[in-house]
C-alpha cells in the first residue's frame, strides 16, 4: 500500500472527533468537510455565504498544496449548504477557483452545521498525475 500522509489545520475538531483535513494516499488526496476557519481556527465570514465559501476554498487549496496537490488535480466537490438559496453566492466562489477545473460537484442543503454561524462546508478529492519520481507512462 501506498504511503499515507497526512494534513491538519487548526481547528478544534479534528482532535476531538480524530480526522485530518486532509489525507493522502499514493495519487489520491481526500480532504475533508472544510468551513470558513481562519489559521487560529476563527470562523471567518459570518453572515456572508460568498466570504465563507472563498475561506472554505482557500482552506481546500492550502491542504491540496501541503500535501503535494493543487486545485487543478480536484476531481470531485461536495457543497454543503444550509440555505440553499445561497446557492448563487456559494457556487460563485466555487466557479472562481474550480471554474476551468470543472470538477464533478454536489450542492445539497443540509438542516445544519457543527456551528450555528457556519453556512457551507465543501470537501474535495484530487488525483495527481502520477506518484512523486514515477514516469506517467501515458
Amino acid at each position: 500500500m501506498a504511503e499515507r500522509r497526512r494534513y491538519g489545520s487548526a481547528t478544534e475538531w479534528e482532535d476531538v472527533v480524530g480526522y485530518s483535513r486532509a489525507v493522502r494516499v499514493g495519487r489520491h488526496v481526500h480532504v475533508s468537510g472544510t468551513t470558513a476557519t481562519d489559521e487560529a481556527g476563527r470562523l471567518v465570514g459570518v453572515g456572508d455565504p460568498y466570504r465563507q465559501a472563498v475561506q472554505a476554498l482557500s482552506n481546500i487549496r492550502a491542504a491540496l498544496r501541503s500535501l503535494g496537490a493543487e486545485l487543478e488535480h480536484v476531481v470531485r466537490t461536495r457543497l454543503y449548504v444550509t440555505d440553499i438559496d445561497d446557492w448563487q453566492a456559494i457556487g460563485r466562489a466555487h466557479g472562481e477557483f474550480l471554474g476551468e477545473v470543472r470538477p464533478a460537484a454536489t450542492l445539497v442543503e443540509v438542516s445544519r452545521l457543527v456551528d450555528e454561524r457556519m453556512l457551507v462546508e465543501i470537501e474535495a478529492d484530487a488525483i495527481l498525475p502520477s506518484e512523486e519520481g514515477e514516469v506517467n507512462s501515458e
